[in-house]
């Protein structure tokens, strides 16, 4: 089977780990994570990392990232590096490929050590210390879109924070589906949608990034929790469609 690989520099002592992914990933047990891909933690040189194994692609897709597109482990990688500050440090990615074709692939980063994800103080109503966690993330998307950052599923589980004493690190996942440019007002708020937020905490994080971006804050609030209500509203439809539960 032949493969396809690249190493940050500064990790090149994991190239034995890489070349030896797909024996190493089937013996450990540790999942982090099982559906469409599959995550694991490794610990190789006495450092814990990330691995994700993407699924195999349909024969279709396996032609297209075989020689028009690039994988999504290589699109992981790739703007792991260009955005480094915000993401858990990028190690590499490997592409295995039978017949020609793209087979497998996977998305090795290191561990970031994160207590918590966005979620749990937004589905918590008693969370300690909340309201300053909101503030914080809106200065870290905030960052983010000053940055010409864009992620396109920025959804509460690829959103990991660790508490340093008083103030709180953020670090982005799931990223092989992005955006470069510079951003409108509209797409800066409409980039809050997909965290399922109650409207008074979307208010929180709105007026807080409307302060940043030195802008209208009842403009920002209306926005945000416009385009939130919206995709909720799309969403539930589905739900519906397939008689499913309908969650607020």
């Amino acid at each position: 089977m032949n493969y396809k690989y690249e190493i940050n520099n500064g990790y090149e002592d994991f190239k034995n780990l890489v070349l030896n992914i797909q024996y190493k990933f089937k013996q450990k047990n540790q999942n982090i994570h099982k559906a469409r891909n599959e995550l694991k933690i490794i610990n190789h040189n006495n450092i814990d990392v990330v691995i994700k194994s993407f699924k195999k692609p349909s024969f279709l897709n396996r032609i297209v990232y075989t020689f028009f597109k690039d994988s999504k482990a290589k699109k992981s990688y790739d703007y792991s590096i260009k955005i480094g500050n915000f993401t858990p440090n990028a190690i590499s990615y490997v592409e295995f490929y039978s017949s020609g074709l793209l087979s497998q692939s996977y998305f090795i980063s290191e561990r970031f050590a994160y207590d918590f994800t966005i979620r749990e103080p937004l589905l918590e109503e008693k969370f300690e210390d909340k309201e300053n966690i909101f503030k914080a993330f809106a200065k870290f998307t905030y960052d983010l879109h000053e940055a010409q950052i864009f992620h396109k599923d920025y959804s509460p589980g690829n959103i990991l924070i660790k508490k340093h004493d008083d103030n709180y690190e953020f670090k982005i996942v799931d990223i092989n589906r992005m955006k470069f440019s510079t951003l409108r007002l509209e797409e800066r708020l409409k980039n809050f949608s997909k965290l399922w937020a109650k409207d008074e905490d979307l208010r929180i994080i709105a007026k807080e990034y409307a302060k940043l971006i030195n802008q209208d804050e009842e403009k920002c609030i209306n926005l945000a929790l416009k385009f939130s209500n919206s995709n909720k509203a799309a969403k539930n439809f589905k739900k519906r469609l397939r008689g499913q539960k309908v969650v607020d």
